[in-house]
């Protein structure tokens, strides 16, 4: 509980809490844009999370988790093609193929380092874009319209307030679960292995297969993100699958702070809120987008949570300790 006595802490509580007051502030209000626009931020807010798994901990800068942010949306828009609406039929198939998806290119996308991993997850997004687009019997590049939302329990994701509630249920638990994974045994080999495999391969670790394990799990999780956002657009799009997708989540994470907890939360924010701020100014948005997003980089390597980390105790102490 001391953590919150310091904006490291106490900010990222205060954006989920405020998170959490969004529909009783659109209902207030009567604007439904809040709940939408915010439930968009929160699914995405999931997928950086999923990718800071691989990023952040694992050290994998993969330019293909577009892919599996595709695969959950086809997850839904695929059985609803075909009238099956359970939700847990969608949820089946989406860990399935994510996991599956994610475990073959991963085994492969891992045999290479550097440069050689980033354009090979970039070049199974794309071999995952064009096979959506070949499949003319699904709206090909036109996508494809949802008709039945996930149903569970009886009650369908049908409206923005239930994809909202969805979202922030599982982005607090994503969370929560990655402050525990961190500081686990798997998740401090994870983040040795980024800094040093050798060191952890030389105490009898296996660092690759780690980073496999955590690609995966990024691969499933970003697909439950997809899954969420089909149901809010009532639409899949393979344009979901674009490369650029994947560079908006990794601006997220990096913007945010690698390998912290909240980081993917604030960057996610951040990023989505100065993009929305600046399409109703101007028409010609990107260009000041742009800049803002540099200027905001600009406050250090380690991204907002390792500017707001700045404040803690530790922290100080480290500034001011006498250099030898």
């Amino acid at each position: 509980m001391k953590s919150l006595r310091y904006p490291a802490g106490w900010l990222p509580v205060l954006v989920v809490l405020g998170l959490a007051g969004v529909p009783a502030l659109a209902a207030l209000t009567q604007d439904s844009f809040l709940v939408s626009f915010f439930a968009r931020v929160l699914i995405y807010a999931i997928a950086a999370a999923a990718l800071n798994i691989a990023l952040g901990f694992g050290g994998l800068v993969s330019l293909g988790h577009a892919l599996f942010l595709g695969i959950g949306m086809y997850s839904v828009a695929l059985p609803a093609h075909f009238g099956i609406t359970s939700g847990w039929v969608h949820l089946a198939w989406c860990i399935g193929a994510c996991a599956m998806v994610g475990a073959v290119t991963g085994a492969i996308s891992l045999r290479t380092t550097g440069i050689g991993f980033i354009m090979i997850t970039l070049a199974f997004a794309q071999m995952g874009y064009f096979v959506i687009v070949s499949l003319k019997q699904f709206g090909g590049d036109d996508g494809l319209t949802i008709t039945g939302a996930s149903e569970f329990f009886g009650h369908a994701l049908s409206s923005a307030q239930a994809v909202y509630a969805a979202s922030l249920i599982l982005l607090v638990a994503l969370l929560l679960w990655t402050a525990r994974m961190r500081h686990s045994p798997f998740g401090m080999a994870l983040r040795g292995g980024r800094q040093n495999a050798r060191r952890v391969a030389s105490i009898g670790l296996a660092p690759r297969e780690y980073q496999l394990a955590a690609y995966v799990l990024s691969a499933v999780l970003c697909g439950l993100a997809g899954l969420l956002f089909a149901n809010l657009n009532a639409y899949a799009s393979p344009s979901t699958m674009a490369w650029t997708v994947s560079g908006e989540l990794i601006v997220m994470v990096v913007l945010g702070g690698m390998g912290s907890v909240a980081g993917p939360l604030l960057g996610a924010v951040v990023f989505l809120g100065i993009e929305e701020v600046f399409k109703v100014l101007t028409e010609h948005w990107m260009a000041p987008f742009g800049l803002a997003i540099l200027a905001v980089a600009l406050l250090g390597r380690t991204g907002l949570m390792g500017w707001l980390e700045h404040f803690t105790p530790r922290a100080k102490a480290a500034r001011e300790e006498p250099k030898p």
